[in-house]
């Protein structure tokens, strides 16, 4: 989880409710905002680093040859996941399942300006639903799915989210991923139970830490759904 280091003092830009409830914050400290939520740190636009190796890592295991990519990203949030998608010349479509409204809403003012404005790419597709429930009706298959719900497996401030991490969001999220594809799961600390489970579900997983300013790694944890001989 990054840390705020800035001698500036916050400035909040914007407030709404939030769709999961509570309040939903957009704060700007010096050059950089933040998104608050129910008064709890979620994410800022200092680094990215993890965000967008969330992305990478899905499409470095995928074959350099397979082209008309498409990719789900989980959570829109400052945007540089998306960007990091949309930045792939061989990706074709990139959809975004995002549960606030308003955070979709700020991407045409602050956040897309930093993140690059993903969603003015054509490409680009956005779907305001629980991204669990979106799951549950979902009648798309992808080759690159890349989730930052929350602050991960083991620090969801939405109570609902922890529904992701369990067997049936994984059941879920394995419909959806294209034979040969990848799934990559972001989290604001390491989560041995969950890279546990992740191990026995599909056979192996693979942990990626990123560095942060201060305290534990964001972690990436990656599985291959369609390399576990999964049956859909």
């Amino acid at each position: 989880m990054p840390f705020r280091t800035d001698p500036a003092e916050p400035v909040v830009v914007d407030r709404a409710p939030g769709a999961s409830g509570g309040e939903l914050v957009l704060r700007r400290v010096g050059a950089d905002y933040e998104i608050i939520s129910n008064g709890v740190f979620l994410m800022d636009t200092r680094d990215g680093r993890s965000e967008r190796e969330l992305v990478r890592a899905c499409l470095r295991v995928l074959p350099a040859d397979r082209t008309g990519l498409r990719v789900l990203v989980g959570g829109l949030g400052v945007g540089f996941s998306a960007a990091e998608a949309l930045a792939c010349p061989r990706v074709a479509l990139v959809r975004v399942v995002e549960v606030e409204p308003q955070v979709v809403a700020w991407h045409a003012g602050p956040l897309g300006e930093v993140a690059g404005r993903p969603l003015d790419d054509p490409r680009c597709r956005v779907v305001c639903a629980d991204l669990v429930e979106w799951l549950a009706d979902a009648d798309e298959r992808f080759d690159a799915v890349c989730l930052d719900i929350d602050n991960g497996p083991d620090w969801t401030v939405a109570e609902g989210n922890r529904r992701l991490y369990g067997p049936s969001g994984l059941d879920r999220l394995a419909r959806v991923t294209a034979p040969g594809g990848a799934v990559a799961f972001w989290s604001a600390m390491p989560a041995p139970d969950f890279a546990a489970l992740l191990g026995r579900r599909f056979g192996g997983v693979e942990e990626i830490r990123v560095p942060v300013r201060r305290g534990d790694p964001d972690v990436v944890y990656l599985v291959r759904p369609g390399a576990a001989g999964l049956s859909r």
